[in-house]
């Protein structure tokens, strides 16, 4: 097996495969002799440099209160093949699963520790080499206008939603950047038997705009918008800024048009989920009307 040429791995007693999630990652449930459990995840060798970087902002964010898995070891393995990564495994649930068997005010209260986390994750600031991100992110929606149109869906809100995706562009003048998860949404979070929400998959970590790591709350929203609600309301202190609802639009519209096209490769089934997310997204802001939707609360 490609994980056999791994020192510790002779300690280890139960090896169980994970076969969920987008990730290219092979992650495997790892059970020790100590009755220790770790995720042991294999990466191509060609993605070293990126792993290792994961590995190391892991590593860097155990001293922030977030309830996440801890980094253990990484090194090579599979002869030379592949890059492997150790990680503390969280028990727990899927919370998007669990998350409807609580109440409203506790699907509130995990909101608001899923906002505090991710304000813990964005204290840590981006290279001071990186480009600003007016001219980052304009070129990213650029290419995901080009792309939505050469893919041959026609949303029936297309219009409404590239006139505030380009009438909004001057929003993204002098913003600031920082650490992002990458994929923060619901599906990437954990209930514990104790009832505590838990972080999981930071491996589309990235840098950038803090708030446009909000425009996965799409996710969160479909499935509980009290916890979509705390989940702003923890980040922000209760204090949130009208400007942040004005650019999570414009940031929720830009992924909006390239799901679109990026679920054509699954199959008619994934596209018609994201085309049902658009009229979700739609129906929230009124068409883009309001920048404010219709789930949030205080």
């Amino acid at each position: 097996m490609e994980y056999e040429d791994i020192g510790q791995s002779r300690e280890w007693e139960d090896i169980e495969y994970i076969n969920k999630g987008w990730s290219d990652d092979k992650k495997y449930k790892i059970k020790t002799r100590e009755n220790e459990e770790l995720l042991l995840k294999i990466s191509d060798i060609g993605q070293f440099a990126k792993k290792k970087k994961e590995f190391e902002i892991i590593k860097d964010l155990e001293e922030k209160k977030i309830l996440m898995p801890k980094a253990v070891d990484i090194g090579v393995c599979n002869n030379d093949q592949s890059i492997y990564s150790l990680y503390t495994w969280i028990k727990g649930e899927d919370a998007a699963e669990e998350i409807s068997k609580f109440s409203e005010e506790e699907q509130y209260k995990l909101g608001v520790n899923a906002g505090r986390y991710l304000k813990e994750i964005h204290s840590v600031n981006a290279p001071k080499s990186i480009e600003d991100w007016e001219s980052r992110f304009n070129r990213k929606i650029d290419k995901k206008i080009e792309n939505y149109k050469k893919c041959g869906v026609v949303l029936k809100d297309e219009k409404k939603i590239l006139e505030y995706i380009n009438k909004n562009r001057v929003l993204l003048k002098n913003r600031p950047q920082c650490l992002q998860h990458g994929d923060y949404h619901i599906g990437n979070m954990i209930i514990t038997p104790e009832r505590k929400l838990g972080i999981i998959d930071f491996n589309r970590y990235d840098y950038g705009d803090p708030w446009e790591e909000f425009n996965r709350i799409v996710w969160s929203a479909e499935v509980s918008p009290e916890f979509a609600s705390g989940y702003i309301n923890g980040y922000f202190d209760d204090d949130v800024p009208e400007l942040f609802f004005k650019l999570l639009l414009l940031y929720i519209c830009s992924n909006e048009i390239s799901s679109v096209y990026w679920a054509q490769s699954f199959g008619e089934k994934e596209m018609n989920v994201m085309i049902k997310q658009v009229d979700n997204v739609m129906e929230w802001y009124d068409q883009c009307d309001s920048y404010i939707p219709k789930w949030y609360h205080k």
